[in-house]
């Protein structure tokens, strides 16, 4: 296989499971559609950089443990489960009442820090929601292997391609985020947020499932 042929092979392979829904999809357009385009940016930023994480470990070989160790999958497995149900739980709990994508913590007259306390929480969430789950790791290491061309060195290479992955998802987040901008204005009546919190919440819990029954 020769670098371009490689990189196509790469992109049109990323490119389409960029495009499956999943629990990425659902938790950015929840963001975006309920805490507004900068929360959204912030748990994008999130999600993506644990897609570097998660190449990075791939591309020094730790990624494989996750393959090897039915321990280390399972402890993680279940992290991220439990994760996910307290995330679904507290939407469905506690949802909000009203549209507000100018988080209350913000101080007056604005922050002085680059990220307010609502976009680092959205940050976080976003990457730990990524980091615990063990599927992303395992599918980077049975993935990214086979689209390292000949002669090229296989651990700067599969960053590389987490890199381009990243950029996708980069991409398609903004579609995303760009599609629930008409919807602000139904986002002020009465109930829709907090019915629309309570329905992430529950496909939250439901990816939470699906994961807790996941397999090496």
């Amino acid at each position: 296989m020769t670098i371009a042929e490689s990189l196509i092979a790469f992109s049109i392979a990323a490119g389409l499971l960029t495009l499956t829904p999943g629990l990425d999809t659902a938790l950015m357009l929840r963001t975006a559609a309920v805490e507004g385009p900068k929360r959204a940016a912030a748990t994008g930023a999130g999600i993506l950089t644990g897609c570097l994480v998660w190449g990075a470990a791939v591309a020094i070989g730790l990624g494989a443990l996750l393959t090897a160790s039915e321990m280390a999958f399972t402890l993680l497995k279940w992290a991220g489960a439990a994760y996910l149900v307290w995330m679904g739980a507290g939407m469905i709990l506690k949802p909000r009442r009203t549209y507000d994508p100018v988080p209350a913590s913000r101080p007056p007259g604005g922050s002085p820090y680059p990220l307010r306390a609502g976009e680092v929480g959205g940050f976080n969430r976003g990457l730990m929601t990524n980091l615990l789950n063990p599927k992303v790791g395992v599918f980077y290491v049975s993935f990214l292997p086979q689209f390292v061309p000949d002669g090229v060195a296989a651990g700067p290479w599969m960053f590389g391609l987490a890199g381009l992955h990243a950029a996708m998802g980069a991409v398609w987040f903004v579609v995303l985020v760009a599609a629930t901008l008409p919807l602000a204005g139904l986002l002020h009546r009465p109930g829709v947020v907090t019915w629309l919190d309570r329905i992430t919440g529950g496909v939250l819990i439901g990816f939470a499932v699906k994961l807790a029954l996941a397999r090496r």
